[in-house]
């Protein structure tokens, strides 16, 4: 039997509507996924949505459901503590490698992500705030010039998408999240490498209090 061919691209929209429904709570933790019911539900093709939902089930997203097939995997909460530890390590030496790298554009990068989170903190709606949240902290490893970061970080923030729509109900703490988020550019932008570092651990450890 010949095999269809599926366009790469077409497998990168599926997978990226299916996270981000994921993400965003439209489908919801232990709902059932069939290619058929996926695509109907959001209105992609289906050839390429079993391939976009392996990639899901290899990155914790999605997994078994036993003779159901698949489903939206429960968020794990011990698997997010660890990602928050992660931070706890990574961000204040992507900060103070940001300070030590940026440049002009860079900063300039960093006010435009930081009025856009003012924006969406405006408007209230979670989902452009957790958007806005990620942009920022993945502007912050972009800054630090090491790659690493930017490749092990970019997939892990997408589980904590799933665990930011709870934090974020305390109007207090959205606030407080841009607020912290103006401190850490300043001292990147200044360059004031220690600012950055204290900054930056702070704000990751009050996350992970949480």
């Amino acid at each position: 039997m010949d095999t269809i061919a599926v366009n790469p691209t077409m497998v990168e929209q599926a997978y990226r509507a299916i996270l981000d429904a994921i993400c965003d709570g439209v489908l919801a933790p232990g709902e059932r996924l069939t290619q058929e019911g996926v695509a109907r539900k959001l209105d992609v093709s289906r050839q390429p949505v079993n391939q976009a939902l392996m990639l899901l089930k290899q990155q914790k997203f999605v997994c078994d459901a036993g003779r159901r097939g698949l489903m939206v995997a429960p968020l794990d909460r011990e698997f997010v503590r660890w990602i928050y530890e992660l931070r706890l390590g990574i961000e204040p030496m992507a900060a103070a490698l940001a300070a030590r790298h940026a440049t002009d554009a860079d900063a300039e990068q960093g006010r435009a992500l930081l009025a856009g989170g003012r924006e969406a903190l405006r408007d209230g709606a979670i989902g452009p705030l957790i958007g806005a949240d990620m942009a920022f902290h993945m502007w912050v490893y972009a800054a630090s010039r090491n790659r690493l970061f930017v490749d092990t970080m970019e997939g892990l923030w997408h589980h904590l998408r799933r665990a930011m729509r709870e934090v974020l109900q305390a109007r207090d703490y959205r606030k407080a999240v841009w607020t912290e988020h103006e401190q850490i550019l300043r001292a990147i932008s200044t360059r004031r490498i220690g600012g950055g570092v204290a900054r930056t651990r702070a704000f990751a450890q009050r996350r992970d209090q949480r």
